[in-house]
């Protein structure tokens, strides 16, 4: 599966667009990770784990979206684009959605 985040793929030609894939997760971090995040907000710094978080949750919404392509017979995803929101303290949803089409 090819995933660009351009509107088309240079010297590919997109023979069929199938539609909208996409792909979300919500994730959250346990108690321990959440404590740690809190000092480390203190103090200041890079909250790493949050950044895993998003990371893991990031890869796992691609997955999702790759998925849901496959399912409509894609061979490439085009025009791809990311979200996130909160859903609640230490927990955010990743959207990942793109294009799915056919190209040769």
């Amino acid at each position: 599966m090819l995933l660009v985040t351009t509107p088309d793929v240079p010297g590919k030609k997109i023979v069929e667009t199938l539609g909208i894939a996409k792909g979300c997760t919500i994730r959250a971090k346990h108690i321990g990770k959440d404590i740690t995040s809190i000092f480390r907000q203190l103090v200041g710094g890079e909250m790493k784990e949050y950044s895993e978080m998003l990371q893991e949750a990031r890869q796992i919404a691609t997955k999702n979206m790759v998925a849901e392509a496959e399912a409509l017979g894609a061979n490439a995803i085009v025009n791809i684009r990311y979200a996130s929101s909160s859903v609640m303290q230490g927990a955010a949803e990743v959207l990942a959605y793109g294009t799915a089409v056919i190209i040769e």
